[in-house]
Parts: structure tokens; C-alpha cells; sequence
């Protein structure tokens, strides 16, 4: 099958599955909304000079549409604190509920039905109108200059540029969690985070892309990441929306996103054919997974957080999440070598809509693949693929 004829199933599945630039608009908007309020001389925030920006999958440029059609986007935020709070002067908890109060003034402002929801690291505001939206806010302060140095050391060591090491260290941040120890207690030991850094850490890997350093060589201003369409967003979206439609019944089970895309931005070796990506990370991306601990090192801060640390804590063992971990990565590869192998549009779209949830015109895609014989030509038996679990790895 040619390369082209590859891409065009692939390319059908990604135009359905990705975000509406609707939904993209209104999520900038709440952003710049929430920035515009925590600047306010009004806010508490305001004289620790806030920054607000997006985290997770809007600012890596992965995110999907939810699978369900009650199922809501999910916005991660942070919300750090740049002056005059730090580990030694605040507890974790001052500072959590400094922007809860901001946050709970926001809503009342913009007559938010749905109240305020504290979260173990986060405040939660819901969103209801026509996009439905929740936004995870993330109340952090910057790390000390200690931690910083250590943290670039690690990331240097793991493999990074210095310059890298460096900007992520920059990044590095302090999060509140209301089930440590010392939440209410002033202490050194917070959480790290570091969602900034992650996400330059993921752009030097999209940036294997020939074609996208020669199209960043061409711009006159940066496009930002999540407007970008690389192959390595692209195959993280459809890995996602593989695992979601697989696990739809059993969403405990399943694989979690950053465990995805840390292994497939591993993985990716610049292919710049989406299909030739999307194989090569399905066949390496299981190498990035260790087999002492960490399991999953968060590339940003690898020697002291695990993405995987949950596939071996006692409370979590009735899931086997190391074993859906694999069952999910054979199934994908198993599925999307099917696809591979086929030009029967009949089959193609079977595969659309069991596989990804989503309806392909099968006359439409015949069109797209220049296929002129009949549609009720079968599939080889080479190109029949093993059904997916009824139900997940369970104990």
C-alpha cells in the first residue's frame, strides 16, 4: 500500500477526532479571561504577581474531543505565584486557598452555576454552556535555586542538551497537595511540577521533524505548539483515542495520557510520513519503558517521579495497570497494522468506527484511495484483526 493511501485513513480519523477551532477559540478565551482576573489590583493574587498559563494537552497540542457526547474537555492551568510566596515563608495550604478565593470570586463574577470543587492539587471550575469544560487550576510558586541546579543536573544526565537542562530547570515549580504531610506546616518538601518545562522538553523531540525546522526556519513569528500539526502530535492523538474507544467501558483501567506521550515522544525518531511515525513509535515505544524504577521517568524530573509509579502501589493492584499497559499497546499495534495493510474502503471504515468511534464516508475515502473496484470485495484474512478485549486485564 502506498504511503499516501497510508495517511488518508489516518488523516480521515484525525480530522474527526481533533478539537474544533471553536473549542480551541473559547479555550484561549478562558486562559486570557482567568489571566485578565488574577491581574486585577482587586485580586489577592495580584501583589505576587501571577502567572496563569495552559498545561497538559492544549499546550502540548494533543488534545481530542471527548469520546462521549456528556463527556467534557478537560483544561489544565497553571496558576503560579512568582514573588513574594515561597516554601520557606508560606504553607502549602495559604497558598491554595489564596487562589481558591480569586477563583470562587471569578465564578461568582461570571455567574458559573457550578460551585468550586477542591481537588487534591488543584481548584476545579466546570464550565456550562454549549462546549462543555472543566479547568484544573494548579497553584504553584517557583523552586528554589538548590532544586533548580539539582534538576538540571538530572535532566543533563538523562540525556538533554544543556541548554535544554537549563530551560526546563528555569520552569521548575512547587505544587500544594492537601494530603501531604506538611500542608499545613511551613516545609521544604513540596511536590514538584514542572508542566512548562515538559512541554519544551516534548518540543525538542516534535522538533526532529525536518519539515518543521524548515518551516520554523520560514516563519517571521512562532507558531505556538498547539496550532502546530506534526506527526508526532498527530500519532499521540490517535494513540489516545485508540485507548479511550478500548477502554470505554473500564476508563480505570486504561493507560493514562502522559504515560502515552512521554513513551511515543521517546519513541519518535523525526519520521515525517505520518504512517512511517506512527508505525516506528508503535514498535519502539515499549523500549521506554524500564524495568527497574522509575518505571516511566517524567523526562523533566527523572529521578524522582515515576508516570508509571502507580502500576505497582498496593491500592492500585486490582487494575493491573502494567498489564493493560501492554494489552493496550498489542492491541494498537495489532489494529493499526490492519489498517495498514487494507485498501478496502469497507474495511477502512469498519475499523474508523470500531476502532476510533468516528463515521468515514466509505464512497468519500473510495475516492480518496482511487479504489475502482467493488465495494463488496472482502478483506483478506491477512488483514483480520483480533477483537479487542470485551473488558480490560482485570484481577
Amino acid at each position: 500500500m502506498r504511503t499516501h493511501n497510508k495517511n488518508i485513513i489516518l488523516e480521515s480519523i484525525l480530522d474527526t477526532i481533533d478539537i474544533p477551532p471553536s473549542a480551541y477559540e473559547k479555550a484561549k478565551q478562558r486562559y486570557k479571561d482567568l489571566g485578565d482576573w488574577f491581574g486585577r489590583t482587586e485580586s489577592k493574587c495580584s501583589i505576587y504577581s501571577p502567572s496563569i498559563y495552559p498545561q497538559g494537552s492544549f499546550r502540548l497540542g494533543t488534545v481530542i474531543r471527548p469520546l462521549g457526547p456528556n463527556d467534557e474537555y478537560d483544561l489544565d492551568m497553571g496558576t503560579r505565584l512568582m514573588k513574594g510566596i515561597t516554601k520557606d515563608t508560606h504553607t502549602q495550604k495559604f497558598l491554595k486557598d489564596l487562589v481558591g478565593d480569586d477563583l470562587e470570586a471569578y465564578r461568582a463574577f461570571r455567574q458559573i452555576q457550578q460551585k468550586l470543587e477542591e481537588m487534591h492539587r488543584c481548584w476545579r471550575l466546570s464550565y456550562e454552556d454549549k462546549l462543555r469544560f472543566h479547568l484544573d487550576a494548579v497553584p504553584s510558586v517557583p523552586q528554589d535555586d538548590q532544586s533548580r541546579s539539582f534538576i538540571k543536573q538530572a535532566v543533563f544526565e538523562s540525556g538533554s542538551s544543556d541548554q535544554l537542562a537549563s530551560n526546563v530547570a528555569a520552569h521548575a515549580g512547587a505544587i500544594t497537595d492537601n494530603r501531604h504531610e506538611d500542608y499545613e506546616r511551613i516545609s521544604r518538601s513540596w511536590k514538584v511540577s514542572n508542566s512548562e518545562g515538559y512541554a519544551l522538553w516534548f518540543e525538542s523531540r516534535m522538533e526532529l521533524s525536518r519539515v518543521l525546522l524548515e518551516k520554523k526556519a520560514a516563519e517571521i513569528a512562532p507558531i505556538p505548539t498547539a496550532e502546530r500539526k506534526t506527526p508526532l502530535q498527530r500519532c499521540i492523538q490517535l494513540l489516545k483515542r485508540h485507548r479511550d474507544v478500548m477502554y470505554a467501558r473500564h476508563s480505570d483501567y486504561k493507560p493514562i495520557s502522559i504515560i502515552i506521550t512521554t513513551l511515543a515522544a521517546h519513541a519518535y525518531n523525526g519520521e515525517d510520513d505520518l504512517a512511517q511515525a506512527l508505525e516506528g513509535i508503535l514498535l519502539r515505544m515499549g523500549d521506554f519503558v524500564r524495568q527497574t524504577t522509575p518505571r516511566v521517568p517524567n523526562p523533566v524530573n527523572p529521578l524522582q517521579e515515576d508516570f508509571a509509579d502507580k502500576w505497582s502501589m498496593p491500592k492500585y493492584q486490582h487494575l493491573r495497570l502494567e498489564d493493560n499497559f501492554w494489552g493496550w499497546l498489542s492491541q494498537a499495534r495489532t489494529d493499526f497494522q490492519a489498517i495498514k495493510n487494507s485498501i478496502d474502503p469497507r474495511f477502512l471504515v469498519e475499523q474508523a468506527k470500531g476502532r476510533f468511534a468516528v463515521e468515514v464516508g466509505e464512497e468519500t475515502l473510495k475516492d480518496k484511495l482511487g479504489v475502482g473496484f467493488p465495494s463488496f470485495i472482502t478483506t483478506p484474512k491477512a488483514h483480520v484483526i483480533s477483537e479487542a478485549p470485551a473488558r480490560p486485564w482485570r484481577a
